[in-house]
């Protein structure tokens, strides 16, 4: 048994699963997968991925603490904690001048603000409606027959000009861009139109809160940089991003297992 402090953080969330272990002061390893529709055998098959990649057995974990849409049945988990905690404090913790975290997931949009030492002040979010979200970006790109993934490259492959789209609901939207296509308007300017209604509605809680710097993205859809380049349009700041090797789709996991080291280390002063 090793002299090692470690602890694993389980975030499930509605399209993708993530695990992380903290070994000591720094990350040790992370993975991602697909969630399924079995979330504790999901939640227990990246826990065991994420050992193997640590090189660290069960018995050397203190603590884990489960996140994350599907956060009540990481069964093996002691705790969970919601998301917004979560992510707040992984952001805080990769990115130590982070006062404004905005979070973008599968299926709902979350804003966290911080206070100067990092504690949550109060939060927004979008969970009524899924416009806006990962998973809107990726029906849309599937009804223009493109892969999701090249969303960023054809925004930035022409002048930003983007159509205005009406309608944010999932399927209005959808026939909104139908016609547009047959109308034959560029690919760029219709990709662009719709980054920057999906950017427009997070500003808009974004700005409910106040804009407070330094502002950073978390969750798949930060890896988008077409919907990045929108909301800082909308916004008028640059947004700050994490240190080169981090993933911001893994900031759930990462604060769960940072929180799972904290409670331990408050319950065994």
């Amino acid at each position: 048994m090793s002299n090692r402090f470690i602890t694993a953080g389980i975030d499930i969330g509605s399209t993708t699963s993530k695990a992380a272990v903290w070994i000591d002061d720094c990350l040790g390893a992370c993975v991602i997968g697909p969630s399924t529709t079995n979330p504790r055998e999901t939640a227990r098959e990246c826990y065991e991925k994420v050992l193997q990649m640590a090189e660290v057995e069960a018995g050397e974990v203190a603590y884990i603490v489960g996140t994350g849409y599907g956060r009540a049945k990481v069964s093996f988990a002691q705790e969970n904690v919601s998301e917004l905690s979560a992510h707040g404090k992984g952001a805080r913790c990769m990115l130590p001048t982070a006062r404004t975290v905005i979070d973008i997931g599968g299926q709902d949009t979350k804003v966290v603000s911080l206070d100067a030492h990092g504690q949550m002040l109060e939060y927004a979010m979008n969970d009524k409606c899924a416009a806006g979200t990962g998973r809107f970006l990726d029906f849309i790109a599937r009804s223009l027959g493109i892969d999701v993934k090249d969303l960023a490259r054809i925004h930035a492959s022409a002048k930003y000009q983007p159509v205005r789209l009406s309608s944010m609901c999932s399927v209005f939207i959808e026939s909104e861009v139908i016609n547009l296509v047959n109308d034959e308007i560029p690919l760029p300017t219709i990709v662009q139109g719709l980054h920057h209604a999906v950017a427009s509605r997070v500003a808009a809680l974004v700005k409910r809160m106040g804009v407070v710097q330094d502002v950073v993205i978390t969750g798949g859809v930060a890896k988008n940089a077409g919907v990045v380049d929108s909301l800082e349009r909308n916004l008028g700041i640059k947004l700050k991003t994490f240190p080169d090797g981090i993933d911001p789709q893994m900031m759930g996991s990462v604060g769960a297992a940072i929180i799972a080291r904290d409670i331990y280390l408050k319950r065994h002063k």
